[in-house]
């Protein structure tokens, strides 16, 4: 049984994040577009003092993905993947042009997607960052 993890890393104040994960199904066969019905996103501030604090960043609460913007069918291998030689299949750059996500250097921000599947349970896909 695998279990739950975050993915960790690191993001410039008042810049953006590409996120990248190798995502796959209860089958552990990589997802792909037709297994997807929905995808959201939010980003929250979080407490270290209060680890179960998580603040909402305005403007990246509950936001619709486009499912073919993010995932692909095949898995990716290009210069942006330097994890392993087996590729992605989820990537997205949050948008900041509307609405910082990442404001207070020093802090930590979680992201967090959820994937509605065409059939079975939610798949939660989330990254930790630290904001430099």
């Amino acid at each position: 049984m695998g279990g739950a993890s975050d993915t960790f890393g690191s993001v410039f104040q008042e810049g953006t994040a590409t996120l990248m994960a190798r995502l796959v199904g209860a089958d552990a066969a990589a997802i792909v577009q037709a297994d997807i019905a929905s995808i959201e996103y939010s980003v929250f501030l979080l407490d270290d003092s209060v680890p179960s604090s998580r603040t909402v960043v305005t403007g990246h609460d509950g936001e619709s993905l486009a499912v073919a913007d993010v995932i692909y069918d095949a898995l990716q291998t290009d210069a942006r993947w330097t994890v392993d030689s087996t590729g992605y299949n989820f990537r997205h750059t949050i948008d900041v042009s509307s609405n910082e996500a990442f404001e207070t250097a020093g802090r930590r921000c979680l992201v967090e997607y959820r994937l509605t599947p065409t059939s079975g349970q939610v798949i939660v896909v989330r990254f930790k960052l630290q904001v430099e």
